[in-house]
């Protein structure tokens, strides 16, 4: 079977309209909602969207931005937290919300790899709207008392790895490769949560911590005794973006200027990513995309002051070359407003062929169907190959 991304849009189409799980999600159904229109920008009178759980910058910005839907478009935009990042997946994945303001685990998603290597998910044909792109890095901080003040510092130092968060974990390990040490290098200690690994620092159990700089745990540890200092990525080090970018390659150079001992007057050079990322399947209806799009960017004004990272919607601050494309609806809208060049195209047609390499690799390792133990293994390295066959970059092999 010729498993491409027409074999997806089959599969997938348009939101599905039955579940038989997570019976605490509404049924969201757009071809049976009744229609607003406000200067020509139509949308349902319901939309539902995952996000980060309560109280996470990500949640409130949706809420934000349903405020706005609300007040402008007389659209109800339910949020639903996500505790993880399958959590927030699946019911995009099920058909059960139309959108995902996901984080980094997009891409991991779109690669079918870590959580999403097994034989229940497997690469996601996924499709970005706009993303947020703040004043904050995602950074590595350590504890000022610790004297750490490089990354080449950090052998044999404590370093928080937390379970079952590949995405905060893979950040580490690519902070990590830019003082070129890897996690054999450092005294590995576990934590059960991106709190508790923050918690650890203050508690003296670590040395640093991986977090976003506006974040709250990063002011916890700015006002405790042992004070914050966020480790620099200098991008002028070509050696340390180079080994960066090896492993997380969804990094991009950015100095930021707010977050906890962050400021205009004390900025950080480092990295960062878009958070959160308004996401969809591949089959959402191109309209329904194209005024979502639209009419977020439109009424930005509206919302950007309800949280310190909202500012990072701005259109200026979009960035379209990232690691996973754009939707065809969001594609229309974006070309229209002339923001999207033919080089942002071009890149974009490439990541989507590089979905359909993926689609065409679990394909073959799914009519394989070799037993569950060693499908993962089998999976990772049937992707690497088609990809490395292909011209692309599998960034992570077995």
């Amino acid at each position: 079977m010729a498993f491409t991304l027409n074999y997806w849009k089959s599969k997938i189409g348009r939101p599905r309209k039955t579940l038989l799980t997570l019976s605490a999600l509404p049924l969201i159904c757009i071809s049976n909602l009744s229609i607003s229109q406000s200067d020509q920008i139509q949308l349902p009178r319901q939309i539902a969207w995952t996000a980060y759980n309560l109280g996470s910058t990500g949640y409130n910005q949706a809420v934000a931005i349903g405020a706005m839907l609300r007040e402008k478009y007389n659209v109800t935009l339910r949020v639903i937290p996500g505790q993880n990042d399958v959590s927030r997946l699946l019911p995009l994945k099920m058909g059960r919300v139309d959108f995902t303001a996901n984080g980094v685990a997009t891409y991991l998603a779109q690669e079918g790899m870590f959580q999403f290597a097994s034989r229940e998910w497997g690469p996601q044909p996924l499709r970005l709207l706009m993303t947020s792109n703040g004043l904050s890095n995602q950074a590595v901080a350590a504890a000022a008392d610790t004297g750490i003040t490089r990354f080449s510092d950090l052998r044999g130092r404590r370093v928080p790895y937390v379970r079952a968060a590949p995405a905060l974990n893979i950040s580490m390990e690519a902070y990590l490769a830019c003082g070129d040490l890897t996690w054999d290098d450092v005294v590995r200690v576990d934590f059960p949560g991106y709190e508790a690994s923050w918690n650890g620092i203050i508690n003296g159990d670590v040395d640093v911590a991986f977090g976003t700089t506006v974040s709250g745990p990063p002011f916890r540890l700015e006002a405790s005794p042992r004070g914050i200092f966020w480790l620099p990525a200098p991008h002028d080090d070509e050696g340390c973006w180079d080994r960066m970018s090896a492993i997380g390659p969804y990094f991009t150079k950015h100095i930021a200027t707010r977050g906890a001992s962050v400021s205009k007057d004390n900025t950080h050079e480092a990295g960062t990513y878009p958070y959160p990322l308004l996401t969809t399947l591949i089959g959402q209806d191109p309209a329904l995309v194209y005024n979502l799009t639209r009419a977020i960017n439109e009424n930005y004004a509206d919302f950007k002051d309800s949280d310190p990272g909202a500012i990072g919607w701005a259109v200026e601050s979009q960035v379209f070359d990232w690691v996973v494309p754009y939707h065809e609806g969001a594609v229309k809208y974006w070309r229209e407003l002339g923001v999207w060049s033919e080089s942002f195209e071009a890149h974009n047609q490439s990541l989507i062929r590089r979905q359909e390499v993926l689609s065409s690799a679990w394909a073959e390792v799914i009519n394989k169907s070799p037993d569950n133990e060693s499908f993962a293994t089998i999976w990772q390295q049937t992707r690497a190959k088609h990809l490395s066959e292909a011209g692309f970059d599998p960034v992570w092999q077995e």
